[in-house]
């Protein structure tokens, strides 16, 4: 089930938000549970046959958390580390594996391919960090499993995050506030990013997979660099649109996530644009492996040495296969140059900074996008002979999307954080709000294309 759907819409968060709501405010425990029991709901709708591996994780690390409060807890510690790493190799990861040992060794080793269970990186780091985090701070160990399993698995960040640190929200799960100001600031982001993902992320991700199904025997230039745009766009507000909905969703129950974006797009410089997306893997992987790793506190080398090991990580994080292994390295590269030599010249440069900055991020996400290395050297290749002239694919696109484009490249802006409010503006706002539900509505309704980039992570 995904948050832009008719069902999850209207079925599925009236019926919780009824169920939540029927309980009197100071039953924190029952409205816990009636999460939980939506939550549990909201992943078997999607992942039936594997809710029992979900399960079996929510029931180990609850239990090893417990572990966190005595002289052997290192032991625990490590064991909680490798039975979630395992796990995550074993079901994302063992394809990917065997594929390349039959390929490199010419070996022909038969096995049944693994089916990855959806969100499994994102539950996987949450657990993670609840251990690690009870580890830390043993005050925070929590004896009550509901509590650790609604922490994990709560439906409006269970697939795609945020990835929420367990400290961040340890106080909030045993006592919150809830308001008509934060129901309706919920109400507000889910629907900016219910908005986005339908209106503008669809769109782009119908132009941008047309132009990388045919880019292989494509010699057009201009063509394949607004391909490579428009998945840029794509993944920006469809995985924004996503964070902002998860984060409505959560003040509708009194939560109050962290931002998961900044916009990104406005940066003068790789190091910037990682502070600004998708904020909470980078804090994450920053707090749980590149501060434990030494950080920059063992001399320059072993610095460049873990960020290298975080981008490694983090590109295969990503996905299974050799272009994300390719992305990660390809942004490790970067930043450590811009650590070395530019980015104090980036930062005084604003328009250049700019500029450098998209053509590096356009490029990283042909890189990711791509579906072979081949097909990343091919598509980076046309893309700078500057051969072809004007398509007329793209002036056919131009066309028919033009509000959806031009829409697309105003909102990266952070154009709203200008207007001031004010009774007409507030009035103005709510009428935009409702006709974007309203379209967003029509929308469902008419096209049954509605994919989401972060559920095969």
């Amino acid at each position: 089930m995904v948050f832009s759907s008719l069902v999850f819409l209207f079925i599925f968060l009236p019926a919780v938000l009824i169920a939540y709501y029927s309980v009197g405010e100071k039953k924190t425990n029952i409205r816990n549970y009636i999460l939980l029991i939506f939550s549990l709901i909201f992943y078997f709708y999607g992942e039936p046959k594997l809710i029992v591996l979900l399960l079996i994780s929510l029931g180990i690390n609850y239990l090893l958390g417990l572990l966190m409060d005595n002289k052997y807890k290192k032991i625990f510690l490590v064991l909680a580390i490798f039975l979630n790493i395992a796990n995550l190799l074993y079901f994302k990861y063992m394809n990917f594996f065997i594929d390349n040992i039959n390929v490199l060794f010419n070996a022909s080793i038969n096995y049944k391919k693994t089916i990855m269970p959806i969100g499994i990186s994102f539950y996987t780091f949450q657990a993670l960090s609840y251990v690690i985090d009870c580890y830390r701070n043993p005050k925070l160990i929590q004896k009550n499993p509901m509590f650790v399993f609604l922490y994990v698995i709560m439906f409006p960040q269970l697939i795609a995050g945020p990835i929420v640190r367990y400290e961040d929200v340890a106080n909030q799960i045993v006592s919150r506030d809830h308001s008509i100001e934060k129901f309706s600031y919920g109400i507000n982001r889910f629907i900016q990013g219910l908005a986005k993902k339908v209106l503008l992320a669809n769109v782009f991700a119908l132009m941008a997979d047309e132009i990388f199904a045919k880019s292989a025997g494509s010699t057009n230039s201009s063509l394949l660099w607004f391909g490579a745009i428009a998945y840029t766009l794509q993944i920006y507000y469809d995985f924004s649109g996503y964070s902002d909905m998860a984060i409505g969703l959560g003040k509708f129950f009194g939560f109050d996530f962290l931002e998961n974006f900044n916009y990104p797009y406005i940066s003068k410089s790789i190091t910037e644009f990682w502070r600004r997306w998708h904020i909470s893997l980078s804090t994450w992987f920053r707090d749980y492996v590149y501060i434990p790793l030494g950080g920059n506190r063992k001399g320059y080398g072993r610095q460049i040495l873990n960020i290298f090991i975080v981008w490694l990580l983090t590109g295969f994080w990503h996905g299974a296969a050799w272009n994300f292994i390719m992305w990660g390295l390809y942004f490790a590269v970067i930043l450590i140059f811009e650590k070395i030599f530019l980015l104090d010249y980036l930062n005084r440069t604003k328009i250049l900074g700019h500029i450098y900055a998209l053509i590096l991020i356009i490029i990283g996400w042909v890189i990711f996008r791509s579906e072979s290395l081949d097909q990343i050297f091919n598509y980076i290749k046309v893309m700078f002979s500057f051969n072809g002239g004007i398509d007329n694919q793209l002036i056919y696109y131009f066309y028919q999307y033009k509000f959806n484009i031009v829409l697309g490249l105003i909102f990266i802006f952070p154009v709203f954080k200008r207007v001031k409010n004010n009774t007409a503006t507030e009035f103005l706002h709510i009428l935009i709000l409702a006709i974007l539900f309203g379209l967003v509505v029509m929308s469902l309704a008419q096209n049954s294309y509605n994919p989401f980039i972060y559920f095969r992570f």
